[in-house]
């Protein structure tokens, strides 16, 4: 049965009493402090804030005290551990000189938030290196592919007859070229679906396969970087004398070889833009390429193999693997469709009197005058034998 709605007044009023008399017998409040008294508590500035990012001994200081009153809040140490304080790990310090660093020690940037140096590293891979590394990719084959179909391979059709025929390689330089080519290949093909694969493959075969080709192409990558190192600077060596600059080099270069012309600019045997990549392309970048890969593969003794360093080491590795890629796609592409004729002279050794004329000329004069035997591969004295005529 419901209650009168006085006798419910009657209680409120009751229990208002009593609190009001139980709040009249406990103890006054305590003195304000100096210095505050008159003051609006909300004038009042407020302490500053001790934490593990401002106050190295903050963890030390704090952590006995709340324990005593808060068994188990541990606050203070994972503030610590977000501060980049090191712990205890059993790893030996020469081998995991980080093992009790479980996160970096935060950087500032000049106006921005706090942020980890691993934070750092990933917000430069994810926004600089991935996006515009493609992008330059993307552009060069573009415009590779628009100057084939637009110019169609340089050089003129095979001539009939038989010709001289030119020794341009020999065995040593072709087998030095073909490792350092496949090496670099194996390469260039593992980084790009290890770096860009997710956007454009994980898609196509799904998650599952696109995992276990990864892991695949990630250990190739590891074999094949110290067989490229290693055949890099070998091709080097090899091919050293005939990159030296020389004079028509630069005009050369200022007339990009009469690349949009209708005849070349005369070149000995190697021109000013195989120059370039040899000189670029291959000692710069292949120097920068190779000394950052040995460092993630952890090559190098009596190196410190920290975070930084490592994260250093990938920056670095990644950049010049992108601007390599770039100026070999060119390389790649003059050797093989871009150029008649020029992949039968890797891949068999030879070219013939038309061709060393049209596309080397100053080497060609040289040959012909005795200079440079025709074959160098032969002992000296040796008469070149005539062959067939190059293929079209």
């Amino acid at each position: 049965m419901r209650r009168p709605l006085t006798e419910l007044l009657a209680a409120a009023a009751l229990a208002f009493a009593l609190a009001g008399g139980a709040q009249a017998q406990t103890a006054p409040p305590a003195a304000a402090p100096a210095g505050i008294q008159g003051q609006n508590i909300f004038d009042v500035k407020p302490e500053v804030k001790r934490d593990a990012a401002n106050d190295p001994g903050y963890m030390d200081q704090t952590n006995g005290q709340r324990n005593a009153v808060q068994p188990g809040n541990n606050a203070p140490l994972w503030r610590g551990v977000q501060g980049g304080n090191a712990g205890y790990s059993s790893l030996p310090k020469s081998e995991a000189p980080e093992a009790g660093v479980l996160i970096q020690a935060p950087l500032r940037y000049p106006g921005t938030r706090f942020v980890t140096a691993g934070e750092a590293w990933r917000e430069v891979r994810n926004q600089w290196i991935i996006p515009y590394g493609g992008s330059l990719l993307l552009i060069v084959v573009v415009a590779l592919a628009i100057f084939y179909f637009g110019r169609g391979p340089i050089g003129a059709p095979a001539q009939p007859g038989a010709q001289r025929r030119i020794e341009r390689f020999t065995p040593f330089e072709r087998a030095a070229h073909w490792v350092n080519a496949i090496a670099f290949v194996v390469l260039g093909l593992s980084g790009i679906v290890m770096a860009f694969g997710k956007f454009f493959l994980l898609p196509l075969i799904g998650q599952t396969l696109f995992g276990y080709l990864t892991y695949l192409l990630k250990n190739l990558h590891n074999f094949a970087g110290p067989l490229f190192a290693v055949s890099l600077l070998v091709v080097f060596l090899t091919f050293i004398r005939d990159n030296l600059p020389r004079k028509g080099d630069l005009q050369w270069l200022l007339r990009a070889g009469g690349l949009f012309g209708k005849t070349e600019v005369p070149s000995h045997r190697f021109n000013a833009g195989e120059k370039v990549v040899f000189w670029g392309g291959v000692l710069v970048l292949g120097a920068v390429v190779v000394g950052s890969g040995l460092v993630l593969d952890k090559l190098i003794p009596n190196l410190v193999y920290e975070r930084q360093t490592m994260q250093l080491a990938h920056m670095l590795h990644a950049v010049a693997t992108v601007l390599m890629l770039a100026a070999f796609f060119g390389h790649i592409y003059m050797g093989t469709i871009g150029m008649r004729g020029a992949y039968d002279a890797m891949r068999t050794g030879y070219v013939d009197d038309a061709w060393a004329h049209e596309h080397h000329a100053d080497w060609h004069d040289d040959i012909k005058a005795g200079r440079i035997p025709a074959e160098r591969s032969k002992p000296a004295g040796a008469q070149p034998a005539p062959g067939k005529a190059r293929p079209a």
